[in-house]
């Protein structure tokens, strides 16, 4: 079987000392000290989850941004 490449997402936001990665199209995380370690772990994470559970159907993932008023007060 051959391997084929498919770019996917990395949304990272940081959690006191460590960065946290998703990848939404999946549903894997993971977590790194810097960015790029987030990013690796992540892919090696999705790696290993697409060898157990391969995608049925390649759909282009769609993504926006929103805004959202709130009370900084609290």
């Amino acid at each position: 079987m051959r391997d084929s490449i498919r770019a996917f997402t990395a949304v990272l936001h940081k959690e006191e000392d460590m960065y946290v990665a998703e990848c939404p199209e999946v549903g894997t995380w993971s977590q790194g000290e810097t960015i790029e370690e987030a990013v690796s772990n992540l892919k090696e994470a999705t790696e290993l989850y697409l060898s157990e559970f391969p995608l049925k159907a390649k759909t282009k993932t769609l993504m926006t941004t929103f805004e959202v008023a709130y009370s900084a007060s609290a």
